[in-house]
């Protein structure tokens, strides 16, 4: 792959490679049609043909600024590729408008997707309920929170998270809302933590090693930095993920200094299990 993909390696984030996952970026659509042809040239050139049915293209609306009309072409003639407000990608799906609520509501399908797998076991009553949670952490929890260090979250999508949470451990313990039993008493039951307690320390941990890692490390080298010459739209600005870090960290009453200290850090974002 790293040999198919050389005349299109660029410079992070502009080109991202993946084992099979090949994603072209570039500012304007001039570009990214240029990169396209590059990348049919190489294709070609090792005996491979681009796939135009399988081909998606995204264009990004991160601001009010125009942009330029166009469609996408190859070796000059405009082919019909399909374009899509969202995007999947290493298990996370993109959005054009920048937010995060179909990939909340993809990891909450995904946490579902688990749950059911393992139904047989979570549904017996022979089973502890200590062991269904201890289940639940190892193999539901992690898959309804992949990738959300980089999320940006508002209070509907941590709502939506919690909701979801509690559903799948009152199924397991045998309750419904009529049952009138307080969520503390079932989590105390199964010995799982608040996922949105869990979400705030993925973030806060992601933070640690962004911090931690060196000044020239990509992460580090403006690629995480906020763009001040974009115009605006109207209305209210969009949560970004160093605001919800702040926010984060004067909730938990966490000083900046304290991320440098690895050892300080885990004891500070830690977030037992009851």
């Amino acid at each position: 792959m790293d040999e198919v993909t050389r005349d299109i390696q660029g410079g992070i984030p502009w080109c991202m490679l993946f084992a099979d996952d090949v994603v072209l970026v570039d500012e304007s659509r001039a570009g990214v049609n240029r990169k396209l042809e590059l990348w049919r040239r190489t294709l070609e050139s090792k005996g491979f043909r681009l796939s135009m049915t399988k081909t998606e293209y995204m264009m990004c609306d991160f601001s009010a600024t125009r942009h330029e009309g166009g469609d996408v072409s190859l070796d000059g003639q405009v082919v019909v590729v399909v374009q899509k407000n969202t995007s999947r990608y290493l298990g996370s799906v993109l959005q054009k408008n920048g937010d995060i609520d179909e990939d909340v509501r993809h990891r909450i399908s995904a946490g579902w997707l688990k749950w059911r797998q393992a139904s047989g076991i979570l549904c017996d009553k022979r089973v502890p309920q200590k062991l269904k949670g201890k289940f639940y952490r190892a193999a539901i929890r992690p898959a309804m929170l992949y990738g959300a260090e980089c999320w940006p979250t508002k209070r509907r999508h941590v709502q939506q998270l919690s909701v979801a949470e509690m559903r799948m451990l009152r199924w397991f313990c045998g309750h419904t809302r009529r049952d009138r039993v307080r969520n503390e008493v079932i989590r105390d039951r199964v010995g799982v933590a608040p996922i949105e307690e869990k979400l705030t320390q993925h973030r806060l941990r992601w933070f640690g090693h962004v911090q931690q890692r060196p000044p020239e490390a990509p992460v580090r080298n403006g690629v995480l930095e906020r763009v001040d010459n974009v115009k605006r739209g109207r209305g209210r600005p969009k949560l970004t993920w160093d605001e919800s870090v702040k926010r984060d960290l004067k909730d938990w009453n966490i000083s900046k200094e304290i991320v440098l200290d690895r050892s300080a850090c885990r004891l500070a974002i830690n977030v037992p299990e009851p």
